[in-house]
């Protein structure tokens, strides 16, 4: 194996992680106006991914190091071809780092509904447009001779790529719930498993119809090592789904959360697979792809950057599993107040009587 391939690899480990962790707090943050019925719901919701979001962030910005260091040519056509979109995500990311941070400078409800919003909208857009970029660099970009993206905007709205979208966002929202099912207890347990249930149908349809699209367009042949990994990883996804998903309705959070953890990541290392050897398929002729071998870096590079990697990532993992292990209890919000019972009627106090006159003793009858 050449290091070109390696790194290949470690990309899509990277990308797979941000997937998995990131993915669930995409899913909370869609939920949050939707399971969140006060203010009391929100902020034990967000609270459940308070500890972890900006740290999982952290796999999205080694997975663009890594792809810059190890394969310039793919990160140059890749970012300026999806310039428009990538900033629209950078944008949505930023806004709702905000949101968290600042929604409690505040005890104020239309500062709190603001920042609710952006916290919505900052999770929704991302799981939308990951969708379709992954599905545009597993389909093919127009990229001419010189790596140069020679489409506009519309070009990356194609079907494979809109359905790439649905994928995404139903994944993405389906591990929320089954997070929030995971982490918290009470009414928004039963919902967050209740709203589960749902969403497993619509992101076994969508997810399903997007890998076996996948597996049936791919370019690799169906007897090669790459055909039949990418064709196992995708089944390994489906199956784990539909495992997901019967675990969640018989109430087996942790089970549930962990089977989608694997069918998240299985579909990501499927995508992959199908694009391996090609890292950007031009869709205007084989020989403008960029591939493991004319993308990538010089091999004193690759080598110095997987010594670094390998001394620093160990670390980095060790430190964020410490994390999820210091945060493992359930969120258990502050009790709510009853509703106040109708207060008991005033007992009514005897009327007065009016005082009679005084009888005069002598008017009395004499009884001899």
């Amino acid at each position: 194996m050449h290091l070109s391939d390696l790194w290949f690899i470690a990309i899509a480990v990277l990308w797979a992680g941000y997937f998995v962790l990131e993915g669930f707090d995409f899913g909370v943050g869609i939920l949050l106006p939707f399971l969140g019925r006060d203010e009391t719901d929100r902020r034990v919701m967000i609270n459940t991914i308070g500890p972890f979001w900006d740290g999982n962030e952290v796999w999205l910005i080694t997975a663009g190091g890594a792809t810059f260091a190890a394969f310039p040519p793919w990160y140059a056509a890749m970012f300026s071809a999806f310039y428009l979109p990538l900033l629209i995500i950078l944008v949505a990311l930023i806004i709702r780092g905000v949101a968290f941070e600042y929604r409690g400078k505040r005890d104020h409800v239309r500062w709190r509904a603001g920042w609710d919003v952006s916290i919505f909208l900052g999770s929704l857009v991302p799981a939308l447009l990951w969708g379709v970029a992954f599905g545009n660099i597993v389909r093919g970009i127009p990229l001419d001779s010189r790596a140069q993206f020679t489409g506009y905007f519309f070009t990356f709205l194609n079907p494979y790529a809109l359905l790439g979208c649905l994928t995404t966002l139903t994944l993405f929202t389906l591990h929320g719930a089954l997070f929030l099912a995971l982490k918290t207890t009470g009414d928004m347990r039963a919902r967050a498993n209740l709203t589960a249930s749902g969403l497993g149908v619509a992101a076994i349809l969508a997810g399903g119809g997007f890998l076996a699209w996948t597996e049936l367009s791919n370019r690799s042949a169906p007897s090669s090592g790459e055909g039949i990994a990418s064709v196992a990883l995708a089944a390994l996804a489906a199956v784990t789904l539909i495992v997901a998903v019967a675990a969640n309705l018989v109430r087996r959070e942790g089970v549930a959360f962990a089977a989608n953890f694997t069918a998240i990541a299985a579909a990501t290392a499927a995508l992959f697979t199908a694009l391996y050897p090609r890292v950007l398929p031009s869709t205007l002729g084989a020989a403008y792809s960029l591939t493991t071998g004319n993308a990538a870096s010089a091999a004193p590079t690759l080598a110095v950057m997987t010594v670094v990697a390998g001394i620093f990532l160990p670390l980095v993992i060790a430190y964020q599993a410490w994390t999820y292990w210091v945060f493992r209890k359930r969120v258990v919000g502050p009790p709510k107040p009853s509703k106040p019972s109708t207060p008991p009627l005033p007992p009514v106090s005897p009327e007065p009587r009016t005082p009679s006159a005084p009888t005069d003793p002598r008017s009395a009858p004499q009884v001899s």
